[in-house]
């Protein structure tokens, strides 16, 4: 449970129907399987202890009191399992009927949640059978217990990590205009158990899949599907303990319709309380009539079965290339809108044959076609110096000239070396100042020829490079549009990849397979027998490291600590422990002091998940203090 995580499992078991006793029997089987994988929360489906097809049995007092007693034995029978279990019963109460969830632990009923809506077709008889949820909460009594909290507006929360919050809501409840589910979010409910008993008919389950799965993501929480299995009566319908287990729109756990019956995750509270914080949707919680039940579950370490990708801003699966393209033609398409309303005839760009200015100079040539206007409208300019080598330079030219823009050579070696000389500094001293030079040199020069041809000088840097702060204040870091401000590093790879695999023109796809196999660098330094001797990574760390860490940071809301244990997980067997931590480290100490060159940063569109954006993605001070973030990691050594 360390660092939010709560291990949940939704459980289809097999019972048998009306035979409550030996349900409870397999509810209890079921529970000590879950203990012993480590389950905090343990879900099962609706009318789980006599079985949701008991049809006019309902109406039976004998049934419904074998029922209440079967809890009973289920609450004595895991009164030892430090975890929550929700199990499905009908509970009579002031001579009506109540289709509820019973929330155990510790041997103890913490409440009874009752099914808001009875109306429809449900599988469970509906109205024929159940009264819909009373308004406000009450206490009743069972046979082993009294004074058990009865209603909807109940929030279940561990007293020692107040993230792990939960709320109940019954079946066919998910189906309603406002479900239940919604005012239990606004409540402050980061997960929703739904004990559920859907039957199964052809294309039941990818619809069912899908309504989780989109609430979950619009309520921002952890969405735990229990379906009914296949133990319930065939006499109409079947069941195929169709279970889910989804988190803020993405589906962590599914058994698939007629398997086990298990599925298992781990639901991230943390992450689900920093995405409520940070969207500025969720109101506060206090001012919601809601009764609150906390329990005194111990905090202890959770082992993941859940993975986190190494490349979270790469899409997975069959979104790859759909989502490149997406990206280019966000570039593209706003870029055409700020020349269109510049006045711009030409978009102007230094081209270097590395990957950031490649990508930059697709998107210009895209942006042209959308203007309506030939592709020599984009002016690409390379300024070799010191540290250009020839197969940089190669590669863009081939590149340019392969998308019909104009190429053009500037030489800058002249201008640094003269400029260099009026300041007093060596040629042979190959500091900052050396390098930095020829990046604002090369800015100049940009500037200069998009006033001549009354251009828009497009920024290549990336978002990798933002967070690091790994650009020339006011020299690569200054442009008058910047297309790849929200791409990172990694993700502009795969772009370069798609679009490389997809190219028409053959010297355009060679040369980006080559650029792509070219090491990151600047090319400040004088090269070595024609070879670049500065590569980026290995000053500033791998971009696949930082990438990893950027989005759990600053995407997630994740500490130092959580991340380096997500890290440790991804790259086990790639990096060590003690490398981890030197790049973790390097990243938010260049994260903080760098955010200077963020606050002002050009205008440019956010095409992923994270914007560095001072006008409102990151409203951050430039003189914060990075003290606390450092402390937590030397604490990791």
């Amino acid at each position: 449970m360390r660092y939010g995580y709560v291990k949940t499992a939704a459980v289809s078991p097999d019972l048998k129907v009306a035979d409550v006793m030996g349900n409870a029997k397999k509810i209890v089987e079921a529970a000590e399987k879950a203990c012993e994988d480590g389950i905090k929360l343990l879900v099962l489906p609706e009318l789980s202890i006599c079985g949701c097809t008991c049809g006019d049995l309902l109406f039976q007092d004998t049934l419904l009191k074998g029922c209440v007693k079967a809890l009973g034995v289920i609450a004595d029978k895991t009164a030892d399992m430090d975890m929550v279990i929700i199990a499905g019963l009908p509970v009579k109460r002031a001579g009506a009927l109540f289709n509820c969830g019973a929330v155990l632990y510790n041997g103890d009923v913490l409440g009874i949640v009752p099914r808001t809506y009875t109306e429809g077709p449900g599988e469970d008889g509906g109205p024929r059978y159940f009264d819909p949820a009373p308004i406000g909460n009450d206490l009743i009594d069972l046979e082993f217990q009294k004074d058990v909290l009865f209603g909807t507006d109940v929030l279940f929360r561990m007293e020692d990590m107040s993230e792990f919050c939960f709320a109940v809501e019954v079946g066919g409840d998910i189906c309603a205009p406002i479900p239940p589910s919604a005012m239990h979010a606004k409540a402050g409910a980061a997960i929703i158990a739904n004990l559920a008993a859907s039957c199964e008919a052809a294309g039941k389950a990818g619809k069912r899949k899908s309504s989780v799965k989109e609430l979950s993501g619009r309520l921002m929480c952890g969405y735990v599907y229990a379906g009914a299995g296949s133990g319930e009566s065939t006499t109409d319908m079947v069941f195929a303990g169709h279970d889910i287990i989804a988190e803020n729109g993405c589906i962590l756990s599914e058994s698939k319709p007629f398997g086990k019956g298990w599925a298992v995750s781990e639901i991230d509270t943390q992450s689900i309380a920093f995405e409520r914080r940070h969207s500025g949707i969720f109101p506060p919680y206090d001012d919601m009539d809601y009764d609150i039940v906390t329990f005194n579950m111990e905090v202890s370490d959770t082992e993941l079965t859940r993975t986190y990708p190494a490349y979270p801003f790469i899409p997975e699966g069959d979104e790859k290339e759909k989502v490149c393209a997406e990206i280019l033609e966000i570039q593209a398409r706003a870029l055409a809108k700020r020349m269109a309303h510049t006045g711009s005839a030409k978009a102007v760009l230094g081209i270097s044959g590395g990957l950031d200015s490649s990508l930059a100079l697709i998107a210009s040539v895209r942006a042209m076609e959308i203007l309506g206007k030939p592709a020599s409208q984009v002016l690409a300019v390379t300024m070799p110096c010191f540290g250009t080598t020839d197969r940089t330079k190669s590669n863009a030219q081939i590149l340019s000239e392969g998308l019909g823009a104009e190429f053009r050579t500037v030489d800058i070696s002249e201008t640094v070396e003269a400029h260099l000389k009026s300041i007093g500094h060596d040629m042979e001293d190959h500091s900052v100042t050396f390098e930095n030079a020829q990046a604002r040199a090369r800015t100049y020069a940009l500037m200069d020829i998009a006033n001549k041809v009354n251009g828009l000088v497009v920024g290549t840097g990336d978002l990798s490079e933002l967070a690091l702060g790994w650009a020339t204040y006011n020299g690569d870091h200054m442009s008058m549009y910047g297309v790849n401000g929200s791409v990172p590093k990694t993700l502009i790879r795969h772009i370069l990849s798609v679009y490389a695999a997809n190219a028409a023109d053959a010297g355009v796809a060679r040369a980006l397979k080559d650029i792509l196999d070219t090491p990151v660098s600047p090319e400040l330094l004088p090269s070595k027998d024609g070879e670049i001797v500065q590569k980026t990574e290995d000053l500033v760390g791998p971009y696949e490291l930082h990438d990893f860490i950027l989005y759990n940071a600053i995407g997630k809301g994740f500490g130092p600590e959580k991340i380096f244990m997500l890290m440790k997980e991804t790259f086990c067997g790639k990096y060590d422990n003690e490398t981890l931590l030197k790049w973790l480290k390097n990243f938010y100490r260049r994260f903080f002091s760098q955010q200077f060159k963020r606050s002002c940063m050009p205008d440019g569109p956010q095409a992923s998940v994270i914007s560095l954006s001072p006008r409102g993605s990151l409203r951050m001070p430039s003189d914060a203090v990075s003290a606390l973030w450092m402390d937590e990691i030397d604490k990791l050594s």
